[in-house]
Order: C-alpha cells, then sequence, then structure tokens
C-alpha cells in the first residue's frame, strides 16, 4: 500500500521517536487545521458505494513497518472520499453536531494520558474534573443541586441505566434473583411518547421489560405526550395487574423536538411512586440561553436526566451527560467491586466505575472543561441563540412559500416541513378520501426524490421522518460554522430543485 521505511533506519521495538512524533503532530494539526477551515470544498455526503473504501485496501496487513508519509498519503486517498463531513455548514441531517477547536484540541490531549477513569486512584484529576465540569454543566441549565451527573458516552446508554434504575428502585431483588421463572415478580410496565427516541426501546428490552411490557403514549397536535392519556393508561394497568414503574418524557424529541409537558408527567409520576426520567439529549443545552430556561420547567421533580453537550454544544463526538437525584439507586444497581479494585479511597472518594456498566472509562470530561472554558456560558448562549433565530428565518421562508408548508411548530434549531406545490393544497381542499389519499402518495413521492437530489448534490445534506403518516423533510442547524447566508442559499437551492423535481415528474 505504501513504502516501507528506509532499509538504512535504525530498527526499534520501542514507540515512535519523539522528533518522527513531533513532526507528524505538526503535520496533522496542520492538515486539520486547513480541512476545517476548507471544509465547504468537500460535499457534504460521501458519494462513493458500499464497498469502495474497501477496494483501496489491502486484504492482508502490513508485515513490515510503513511510513508515516505514506499513512498520511492515505488519509486523503483512502479516507476522505468515504467520510459525510458532520462539521459541514450545510450539514443539517439527523442533528446537525459539530466539533469546536477547543473540543478537538482537548480530544488530543485526552488521547495522549490515556486515562482510564473507572477510579479516584486510576487518575483523580479525570474523576474531580468530571465531577466539577458537570456541576458547571448543571448550573448553566438552572438545574437543581440535589442532580449529581456522570458522563456516560451516549444518551441511549443513559437512558438504559435510567431504566435499570428505576428497575432497581423497586426492591424488587432483582439485582440478585433476575427475572426469569419468578412467579412472585409483577409485570412490570415503562411509558413514553409515540414520539420518544428508540434508545428507550432498547433500554426496556435490555433491563428484562421486553416491548410488550412498554406503552406508548399518544401525543397531540403539536406531538407532544398526552399527560391525561398517561394518567388513564397507568391507572388501567394498575388494575390489570402491572407494575408501573418508569415515565421516559422527552424535551426535544428526535423527529420534531417537541416538548412533553414534564411538570403535569411529573405530578403523574409522583402521584403513582413512578422514577421519571427526561430525555433531554439534544434540546437540553438551549436551557443555557436564559430565555429558553423554563424548557426544563418541571424537570426538578425528575429522578434523572440526560443532556447531550456533542449535540448541540460543540463537543466532539461523543459525551452525554447524565444527572440523577438518586445516585445510591444508580450505585445500588451497578456497583461490584472484585478485591482488586478495593482502593483506600473507597469510603472517601467516587469512583465513577460504580455508577455504570463499564469499568473502562475514557477522559471525556477535559473536551468538555475546554469548551466551557473557552468559550464561557454566555459565549455559548450567544451561539445557540443565534442559530434558534436563523432557524426561526428559515421557517419563516418555508411559511411564506405557497409551495411549502411546515409539519410541526419549531421551538429550537430544527424545521420540519415538505414541498406541497400549490395545486396540490387547492385540490386537496375539495378532494374526496380516494383523491387524497392518492394525491398525498405523489406529494410523498416528490419530497423522497427532492430529498435524494439535494443530498446527491453535495450542497447540503438533509434527513426525513414521517408525521401523521407524511414523508417530511428534517434540516437541522446546529453547526459552530453555520451562518444564516449558508441558510439562504440552501433554502433558495431547495426551492429551486423543487421545481425541477416537480417538473420532471
Amino acid at each position: 500500500m505504501t513504502s516501507e521505511r528506509k532499509a538504512t533506519q535504525a530498527p526499534s521495538l520501542g514507540d515512535m521517536p519523539v522528533d518522527e512524533f513531533r513532526q507528524y503532530g505538526h503535520a496533522m494539526v496542520d492538515w486539520i487545521a486547513e480541512y476545517l477551515s476548507g471544509i465547504e470544498q468537500y460535499p457534504v455526503l460521501s458519494r462513493v458505494a458500499p464497498g469502495d473504501i474497501t477496494a483501496k485496501l489491502p486484504e492482508h496487513p502490513p508485515a513490515s513497518p510503513e511510513s508515516m508519509d505514506g499513512v498520511m498519503a492515505d488519509i486523503d486517498r483512502v479516507v476522505m472520499p468515504g467520510i459525510t463531513h458532520w462539521n459541514h455548514p450545510s450539514f443539517h441531517a439527523y442533528f446537525s453536531i459539530s466539533a469546536s477547536g477547543p473540543g478537538i484540541l482537548a480530544d488530543m490531549l485526552s488521547s495522549a494520558l490515556n486515562v482510564n477513569a473507572m477510579l479516584w486512584k486510576t487518575s483523580p484529576a479525570a474523576t474531580e474534573l468530571e465531577t466539577v465540569t458537570l456541576n458547571w454543566l448543571r448550573e448553566m441549565l438552572g438545574l437543581s443541586k440535589e442532580f449529581e451527573g456522570i458522563i456516560y458516552d451516549t444518551a441511549s446508554v443513559a437512558t438504559l441505566h435510567a431504566v435499570a434504575a428505576a428497575r432497581e428502585a423497586l426492591n424488587l431483588r432483582i439485582r440478585e434473583e433476575g427475572m426469569s421463572g419468578r412467579a412472585d415478580l409483577p409485570r412490570l410496565r415503562l411509558y413514553t411518547s409515540e414520539q420518544s427516541h428508540s434508545s428507550v426501546d432498547k433500554a426496556a428490552i435490555l433491563c428484562g421489560i421486553g416491548q410488550a411490557g412498554i406503552c406508548k403514549i399518544p401525543v397531540d397536535p403539536e406531538f407532544r405526550m398526552r399527560a391525561d392519556a398517561l394518567g388513564v393508561a397507568i391507572e388501567e394497568d394498575k388494575a390489570d395487574g402491572w407494575l408501573p414503574f418508569c415515565v421516559v418524557a422527552t424535551i426535544g424529541t428526535t423527529s420534531t423536538t417537541s416538548i412533553d409537558p414534564v411538570p403535569a408527567i411529573a405530578e403523574i409520576c409522583k402521584k403513582h411512586d413512578v422514577w421519571l426520567h427526561v430525555d433531554a439529549s439534544y434540546a437540553g443545552p438551549a436551557a443555557i440561553v436564559p430565555e429558553y430556561r423554563s424548557i426544563l420547567d418541571g424537570c426538578e421533580h425528575a429522578d434523572s436526566f440526560v443532556t447531550n453537550p456533542h449535540k448541540w454544544m460543540f463537543t466532539p463526538f461523543d459525551l452525554s451527560a447524565f444527572y440523577c437525584r438518586r445516585m445510591d439507586v444508580l450505585k445500588q444497581a451497578f456497583s461490584l467491586v472484585p478485591e482488586y479494585l478495593r482502593t483506600a479511597t473507597d469510603d472517601v472518594a467516587r469512583n465513577y466505575m460504580d455508577y455504570g456498566i463499564q469499568l473502562g472509562r475514557r477522559f471525556r470530561s477535559l473536551k468538555l472543561w475546554f469548551i466551557i472554558r473557552y468559550f464561557g456560558a454566555q459565549g455559548i448562549a450567544a451561539r445557540l441563540r443565534e442559530q434558534i433565530r436563523i432557524t426561526q428565518q428559515l421557517a419563516k421562508w418555508i411559511e411564506t412559500d405557497p409551495n411549502f408548508e411546515l409539519m410541526a411548530p419549531v421551538p429550537f434549531s430544527l424545521v420540519c416541513f415538505r414541498y406541497r406545490p400549490k395545486e396540490y393544497a387547492e385540490m386537496l381542499a375539495t378532494a374526496g378520501d380516494d383523491e387524497i389519499a392518492q394525491m398525498e402518495q405523489e406529494i410523498d413521492g416528490l419530497n423522497e426524490r427532492l430529498m435524494e437530489t439535494l443530498n446527491a448534490s453535495g450542497k447540503l445534506f438533509i434527513s426525513h421522518t414521517k408525521l401523521n403518516g407524511k414523508f417530511t423533510l428534517r434540516f437541522a442547524i446546529g453547526n459552530i460554522k453555520t451562518t444564516e447566508d449558508h441558510i439562504r442559499s440552501s433554502w433558495e437551492f431547495i426551492q429551486s430543485e423543487a421545481a425541477k423535481v416537480k417538473k420532471s415528474q
């Protein structure tokens, strides 16, 4: 694949020499800096086909050392064609995450330190920095001091831990005796909305609740969980012999970023002694903006809460901040300390390995610490505020175009919309059911082709969902480099490509 090192180079069984590391370390930083400054030259979505990258790679590993020059060259030759550029200012699919400069530098340092933050003893700085940084974030979000935090990789894992803690809080000796074959164990019931993330289902599956133990609560016209329906469902389930034990509410659902009525849900959970977990993995950071602090109303009554700085706080993937008011229950669910990990400081210092399934833990807090210090709470709030502003601007442009329509409210930095040519709007107003179904199918087809056309262009990348059965385009804004000019350019491109798709119909 690349040339071998020169034969005159002395063989070594040690690591890369420091001088060589310095040479290529500087080269890598220069490469990253050039990439970030010139990222708009790349198509946002990778254009390779399945197997293209594999075809450029040898089938067998190199038997002899290869030069770093060759390895570096293969970044451009092999890797870059297969990269979808999440750091591109025109990446608008899923949730538009981006890695900021200070976070990238912190990740480099974390790799160099190579810390395993399982015990306080294995790196006191990693443990204590995690605690302090999460306290800072908690204060920035306006959460109660009753919450203590721990960093996991993703909200999916955080939700799994929340459900496991909720199960442990029942004191049914599930940790000791399991759930299989127990006649004394009632069937457990978990509640969440029809719009919740699939990770809630996966957590229920992994915790032995099963999909049959999940009750999906219907939503209102704005895609928010109906608290009244939740209350009825819990009452009916209790009458039928179920044991309600956990509710997962969402602030910023994946499809539409809707906000469940947490205060009302919290009252129901308190009434029935049910664990409340709040998933604010996407929208949580918006509470750093003072005028959006109210989105977390009711969360002070939650038992656990998660938000992801890697989604909307410019933190390199991955970093999920999990908070819990009942850390003793979380520890009770997961703590298992073999003799070889016992230390003299166990009673006075926190060992984060006791609060999750992982033993090995990366030094993730370092990048969040860098970011909060570099931008400051006010700087982060200003950037989030601007992204919400330009999102609202896009929503207004869509609303005023007779060929497009908004499909959901726009509380944060995601717009759900679709292309619906104005002649369809006129016909739908008077059509019968069969005609409406046919036209809706045609409109779905137009939007799917429009999305494929836009993404194939390389100029932007969007994703989709289905709302009320209708194919819906999702345009997410969250990249630290995205400006109103980017959004205006993307909107004009969407309009022009939609007209072409309609013409070719």
